[in-house]
This record gives structure tokens, C-alpha cells and sequence, in this order.
């Protein structure tokens, strides 16, 4: 191996065996780096605490401390700190363990020089990588939104201001936007920025449970006080002290449940199921809904007293297609945070990409967004993503806009189009999109079937 300028990088070799030491040492001391040795992982451990290595080397069988049990005590005291294990090819297994617990390779016994100097570089390389991506997207952030909201449009900036408003305030607050808007990161925000950001941050989505369910996850219960309540449990409601309960899809509830979260807010008090004690509540109420609450008002399906009691304060989250200057940000964003995850060093989008990006009318919002890169990151088999890398619904998106615009589309080319963009949205889910699109199973199945609709996987 040829030695290189790599003095300043600290790396940590153990293993119980002086000669795999020793000769791990040499070897990697003449390639230029600063190398110490500890002989086991307790050793090894008392040297992570004391000083700031770059990487540390271990062998996964040692006495007393393993170097998966190293593993995970260096990572919890620095999170930075890079992990290679070694292994014999029995214990591969284990190896594939430690990489799963936050190791970011493993070399197989006896060592090959050439391979462990590989391995290093493409490790430190991608501890550099993930460096410059955490000071990226800080700077997004500090720039262009707060926490993992992102944006720079006129609407967003007023969201990401009033955010900051509310959170000093004790005030009631609910969020209304279209699935996949990001509601509740706005919540975790207020939150995160408030007086009860040392509380617990509670959510709980009120339209995925039954009633009878739902009362028990916001109320709790005592010891026997339905079938199958074997133990006392406390309510989400009751979890939530001290801190922010987030009732997601609050417009989904129904009229009893309603009237008891009502008495929740007036008294603040709640009893368990199959209690007579009251219990103070202490805790900051947040929700969120996709639903028209005043015609639901109107239609009797939402109790008026809840609603002006829940809408205290209200936050209008846009759709993503009443905010497309902010795709390319968002883009950015979650490719940086993507490629990072997938270990792929994808720092670009081609023109006509992001075109098709932009011009897409994202019915599942943010939510799809993010999905749609990942997903293009994990195939991409450039640095660069490309319009291959799309899904079907966004290369198409463009073609349709244009056709739109000139008035030639036809009715089934357009339900074509909205099917495939639900079926997107929904990770092609048949069950979720055939409830969105308000139609059976059934018939969802024939229009799939007669438009010629397939995974892209099939």
C-alpha cells in the first residue's frame, strides 16, 4: 500500500490477537494513517470516551466485550464514529448483524491489505459525505424552513412565521390541508419550539381506529374494565402530560367521541374506561383534518361547539401544486436526504426531470414527493437522476398538461391519468386508493383492467 497524506485520520484497531494487531497496524500506518491498537473491546471502549477517532476497526469475536456490543456502546457515546468488523467466514452472519446495528462493512479473515485499505476509503469517504449532507441541509432549513419543513414560497414562509407565533402560546391549534401536506411535522414543529418541548410529543390518528378502540387509546383503562383488559393502561390523552397530544384526522371522530374530547377541553380532566377518578390533564391539544368541517357541521356529522373549541387557531397548509416554486427545494431536500440513506452519491436532477417534477400534480402531496425520490434513488443507475428514473405517472405528467392546455384530452385518457396518479400516491394500494377515488374494489379492478393500468413491476 502507498502512503498517503492521511496523518490527521485517527483510526482504533482491535482485536485479542497481538499478530492481526500488529501487522493491521503496520499496514495501515504505512498508507499514512494514525493508528492505536487495544487488545479487547472494554479496552477499546475506555479509548472511544477519551479521545475522537474516525474509525474504528474491531474483531466481532472477543472476550468479555464482543465487537458488536462495542458497536453499539461507540455509537450511542458518537454517533459519528465509523465502524468496520471483522470476521471469520463462519460468523458472517454476524457481521451482516453488525451492519444492520450501524457497522458500515465487514472484511472476512485472514485479512487481504489491499481489500482492508478499500474498505476504509470508500468508509471515510462516506463519513464525509454524511458530514457535508447534515451541514446541507441545516443550511436548507436555516434558510428555507424549520425542522424538515421546506420552502420558500410566499405561502410557506407565512406558515413557517406563524409556526414560530403559536409555539410560544399555550392556544389550542388545528392544522387543515390535504393528505401528504406535512401536517404533522407542523405540529412536531410547534412543539419542538414551544415551552413543552421537554414533554412527550403524543400522536394518534383518530380515523384509522373504531370508536370503541379510539375511546380506549385516548382514554385508557383500568384492570377489567372491558374483555381482554388484563392490566391498567393509560390513554394517549393522559401520555401526553406535560407535553402536545396531535389527534390526526380529527373530522373522522364520531358524535360521541366528540362529546367526550369536548368535556376533555373544558374540565381537563378524563376518567379511564372503568374508573370514577379524575384525572388532571396537563397537556397542549394540536389536531389536524383533510375534511370540510363546516359543511360537516351542516350535514350534523361535527359537533359546532367541538369545532370553534378545536379551531382556536387555525394553520391552512397549501397543496403541493399551489406551491410548485418549492419542488425544486423540496427535491433537493430529500434527495440529499435519500442518497445519503442508500449510500449513493446522487447529487443531481437532469433539466427534463425536474420538469416532469414540476410540472406533476402530486395528489399525495409532499408525502408522494419524497417517495417518488427515494424510489428514483434506489434504481438510479447514474449520478445523476433522469426521467427514466420516474414512476409512469410523472413522465407522463407534462404530456397531459400540454394536451389540457391545448383542450384535446379525453374524458378516459384523463381517468386514466387520475387512477394512476391515486395508485402513485397510494404506493398502489387497492384497498386505500379505491376508498380516495370514492368506487369499489371491483370497479376499480375493471378500470385498471380496461385502461390496461399494471404495476411497474408486472
Amino acid at each position: 500500500m502507498n502512503a498517503e497524506n492521511n496523518s490527521g485520520i485517527f483510526i482504533l484497531v482491535v482485536d485479542d490477537e497481538m499478530i492481526v494487531r500488529q501487522s493491521l497496524s503496520n499496514w495501515l500506518m504505512e498508507e499514512g494513517y494514525s493508528v492505536e491498537t487495544a487488545e479487547n473491546g472494554k479496552d477499546a471502549y475506555i479509548k472511544i470516551k477519551k479521545k475522537k477517532y474516525d474509525l474504528v476497526l474491531a474483531d466481532i469475536k472477543m472476550p468479555e466485550m464482543d465487537g458488536i456490543e462495542l458497536l453499539e456502546l461507540g455509537k450511542k457515546f458518537d454517533s459519528e464514529l465509523q465502524f468496520i468488523v471483522m470476521t471469520a467466514y463462519a460468523s458472517v452472519d454476524t457481521a451482516v448483524k453488525a451492519i444492520k446495528e450501524g457497522a458500515f462493512d465487514y472484511i472476512v479473515k485472514p485479512v487481504d491489505p489491499e481489500n482492508v485499505s478499500q474498505v476504509i476509503r470508500r468508509s471515510l469517504k462516506y463519513k464525509i459525505l454524511e458530514k457535508e449532507n447534515r451541514i446541507l441541509r441545516r443550511e436548507l432549513e436555516r434558510k428555507h424552513g424549520i425542522d424538515e419543513i421546506i420552502g420558500k414560497s410566499k405561502k410557506m414562509e407565512e406558515i413557517f412565521e406563524l409556526i414560530r407565533t403559536v409555539a410560544d402560546s399555550e392556544s389550542i391549534v388545528m392544522i387543515r390541508g390535504e393528505s401528504g401536506t406535512g401536517k404533522e411535522l407542523i405540529a412536531k414543529a410547534i412543539h419542538a419550539h414551544s415551552k413543552r418541548k421537554y414533554g412527550p410529543f403524543i400522536a394518534l390518528s383518530c380515523g384509522s381506529l373504531p370508536d370503541t378502540l379510539l375511546e380506549s387509546e385516548l382514554f385508557g383503562y383500568e384492570k377489567g374494565a372491558f374483555t381482554g383488559a388484563q392490566s391498567t393502561r393509560k390513554g394517549r390523552i393522559e401520555m401526553a402530560q406535560t407535553g402536545t397530544l396531535f389527534l390526526d384526522e380529527i373530522g373522522d371522530i364520531s358524535l360521541k367521541t366528540q362529546v367526550d374530547l369536548l368535556r376533555v377541553i373544558q374540565e381537563r380532566l378524563i376518567y379511564r374506561l372503568g374508573s370514577t377518578e379524575p384525572i388532571e390533564i396537563d397537556a397542549r391539544i394540536i389536531s389536524a383534518t383533510n375534511r370540510d368541517l363546516e359543511a360537516a357541521i351542516k350535514s350534523g356529522g361535527f359537533r359546532e361547539d367541538l369545532y370553534y373549541r378545536l379551531n382556536v387557531i387555525t394553520i391552512d397548509v397549501p397543496p403541493l401544486r399551489d406551491r410548485r416554486d418549492d419542488i425544486p427545494l423540496l427535491v433537493k431536500y430529500y434527495l440529499n436526504k435519500n442518497h445519503m440513506g442508500n449510500r449513493k452519491q446522487i447529487t443531481n436532477v437532469s433539466s427534463k426531470a425536474m420538469e416532469k417534477l414540476v410540472n406533476y400534480s402530486w395528489p399525495g402531496n409532499v408525502r408522494e414527493l419524497e417517495n417518488v425520490i427515494e424510489r428514483a434513488v434506489v434504481i438510479s443507475k447514474t449520478p445523476e437522476l433522469s426521467c427514466d428514473d420516474l414512476p409512469e405517472s410523472v413522465k407522463n405528467s407534462s404530456i397531459t398538461t400540454s394536451k389540457e392546455k391545448e383542450g384535446t384530452v379525453s374524458l378516459s385518457d384523463k381517468e386514466k391519468s387520475h387512477i394512476l396518479e391515486i395508485l402513485e400516491a397510494n404506493d398502489w394500494n387497492i384497498s386505500k386508493t379505491s376508498r380516495d377515488l370514492k368506487i369499489d374494489r371491483t370497479t376499480l379492478y375493471n378500470k385498471m383492467k380496461k385502461y390496461q393500468i399494471k404495476h411497474r413491476n408486472e
